[in-house]
């Protein structure tokens, strides 16, 4: 995307709905940025192992492509009446819930489309069906709207050459469209803000140098790549102006989770006096976990961390390693969350609960 072009040239569409062939097309951002290939799924085995291999993901993107994972699967079955496709349908479920227990996202659009089945019940399996899929679709155009909703209320926040520094990947491939924290930056460069952009490598699985460099190159936006034990040096020098991440969940408190190392540039982003801001999709905040410290952490396989990226491995044999997909950011690290219903700052247990009651 040339500055000041439609933002629309930047978009990589990461799931797509193949219908007529009873598949879900997913980009494979495990092997990004080597090669762009995109995954045909028909089989839920192979959804499950998408989102748990994090070849789709994104709060946004996961979401997503549950809600048409979930709706492909209850369409294949051959379920005579509503009671037994109910059962078809909880047995997917449960099991696509089990491939991500951080990710709220993926709960929240399982939860969507089981709350769109039951409003449908008594009816034939094929209306039922039919329900599900525009159900799924109201998911998908809901999150686009989200999205620019998030980067316009972002971008008010933002000046023309500030540099920002982001973590992971929170941009077009991890939602439907826009991002949610690269949302502001996609659509300040139709504005002709020139952005500096700073993206952590982001240990272990590297989304920021595989996915967000990536994305935002093609994009043709001005983005450097540093070590995550860089960030530090690069605020330091008075190079960041604002520090813009996404999120898997928010709890009540405004405590939120973020991919690993989140937390620890919320502490520097602290100390060099630079606002933090996490971009969260209103389905993100979940007002059911009172604090960061009810949010489960997912831990993944020590190969990530050991051998995973190089061609032979880079830690002695045998050797511990403790790989934690999240961590948390204490809500007082976090100068405000942008939702798509406005900029919420603290008290976030106050103003989190009434953005919900209004």
């Amino acid at each position: 995307m040339k500055k000041g072009n439609n933002i629309e040239s930047a978009i990589i569409q990461s799931v797509v709905l193949k219908d007529d062939e009873d598949a879900l097309v997913l980009l494979d951002q495990t092997l990004l940025p080597a090669e762009k290939k995109f995954l045909k799924i028909t089989e839920m085995k192979d959804l499950w192992e998408a989102i748990y291999e994090l070849k789709v993901r994104g709060a946004p993107a996961i979401g997503i492509a549950a809600a048409f994972g979930i709706y492909l699967g209850t369409k294949a079955s051959t379920a005579k009446d509503s009671e037994a496709l109910y059962v078809d349908f909880k047995k997917i479920k449960e099991y696509l819930a089990s491939s991500r227990p951080t990710a709220v996202n993926l709960f929240w659009a399982l939860n969507r489309m089981e709350a769109r089945f039951k409003k449908e019940e008594g009816k034939t399996p094929q209306e039922i069906k039919i329900a599900l899929k525009e159900e799924a679709e109201k998911i998908r155009e809901e999150d686009e709207a989200v999205c620019e909703a998030i980067g316009s209320y972002g971008l008010s926040l933002l000046k023309p050459n500030w540099g920002i520094l982001t973590h992971c990947n929170a941009g077009t491939i991890a939602t439907s469209k826009y991002g949610t924290a690269l949302a502001p930056i996609y659509l300040g460069e139709a504005e002709n803000y020139n952005f500096k952009v700073y993206a952590d490598e982001t240990r272990p699985l590297l989304q920021g140098a595989r996915l967000t460099a990536w994305e935002l190159k093609e994009a043709g936006v001005d983005v450097t790549l540093i070590c995550d034990n860089m960030a530090s040096i690069v605020m330091q020098e008075g190079k960041v102006q604002a520090v813009l991440v996404g999120c898997d969940r928010v709890a009540a408190n405004g405590d939120a989770a973020n991919k690993i190392g989140t937390s620890g540039v919320a502490i520097l982003a602290k100390y060099y006096g630079i606002p933090f801001y996490v971009c969260a999709p209103m389905s993100t905040i979940d007002m059911d976990c009172k604090t960061g410290k009810d949010i489960h952490i997912e831990l993944r396989p020590h190969e990530e961390v050991t051998s995973k990226w190089y061609t032979k491995p880079m830690a002695p044999e045998g050797v511990k390693t403790y790989n934690p997909a999240f961590d948390v950011t204490d809500n007082n690290l976090i100068t405000a969350i942008i939702t798509e219903k406005g900029i919420i700052y603290p008290p976030y247990t106050e103003n989190l609960a009434a953005i919900f009651e209004s």
